[in-house]
């Protein structure tokens, strides 16, 4: 039975990209999924039937961070691989992998990604921008970018040679000190941001802009940490800084 190529694994990496792009309440990722997975599939079954009862299968619910499912669909590509010569795992072994992986990269996902690394890059960014510097929509990008892309890009090889226990080892530990560092980081960044934007040179803001201030840092702290702000939610914070515009004028 022919291994999973470096290309095979590229072509994993570059649909993760669209994983969400069919997202939906049944399955979440489970199609999107299936799709990033069909290069795997395509070089492991040879026969068309078998191959589509395979993609079938992997069009099940799962839903994790979508960053950190490249060390999913890696550790599955080595199970699948195992399974397609006859040592592996079943459909129920691969479906209980699949689950147990989704949830644990999601736990740590969520806070790197959606609680860390967001609100930093974004702190980063808009202090430069205050700052007087044209480059703070980039370094917004690069910061965030620079992890979101090795990791989607470099996370399904990382996960076919480690298999389920990728995040047993010392990876997780460096992401965990990430978090740790980048949090610590972003509270200092933030910090002056505030300072900035209070204390400009010439003195001190008046009284309105420091309360439109404080709303929008609330707003944007409620907004950070969360995956996905509904529309909803975007509707009430922006009816809020509109309220709050309006009242200083």
């Amino acid at each position: 039975m022919p291994a999973l190529s470096r290309g095979d694994q590229w072509r994993v990496a570059w649909r993760t990209m669209f994983l969400q792009a069919t997202w939906n309440y049944e399955r979440q990722q489970g199609l999107g999924w299936a799709w990033a997975f069909q290069p795997v599939l395509e070089r492991l079954y040879p026969d068309a039937a078998q191959r589509r009862e395979r993609l079938a299968e992997h069009t099940a619910y799962f839903n994790t961070q979508p960053t950190l499912a490249s060390l999913a669909l890696g550790a599955a590509a080595g199970l699948e691989e195992q399974r397609a010569a006859g040592t592996g795992p079943d459909a129920d072994g691969m479906a209980r992998v699949k689950g147990v992986l989704g949830a644990a990269l999601a736990a740590l996902g969520d806070r790197l990604f959606w609680f860390t690394l967001r609100p930093f890059a974004a702190a980063l960014g808009v202090l430069m921008a205050v700052g007087g510097s044209p480059w703070g929509a980039l370094v917004l990008w690069l910061c965030y970018d620079s992890l979101h892309l090795t990791l989607r890009f470099a996370g399904v090889g990382m996960g076919y040679r480690a298999g389920p226990a990728v995040l047993s080892g010392a990876l997780r530990d460096r992401l965990e000190g990430l978090v740790r560092r980048v949090a610590v980081l972003g509270c200092g960044v933030l910090g002056i941001l505030v300072a900035t934007l209070l204390m400009p040179p010439g003195g001190v803001r008046m009284l309105a802009w420091q309360a439109s201030l404080l709303a929008g840092l609330l707003f944007g702290a409620i907004a950070a940490l969360r995956s996905r702000p509904s529309p909803t939610q975007w509707g009430l914070g922006l009816g809020a800084l509109c309220l709050v515009a309006a009242w200083r004028h």
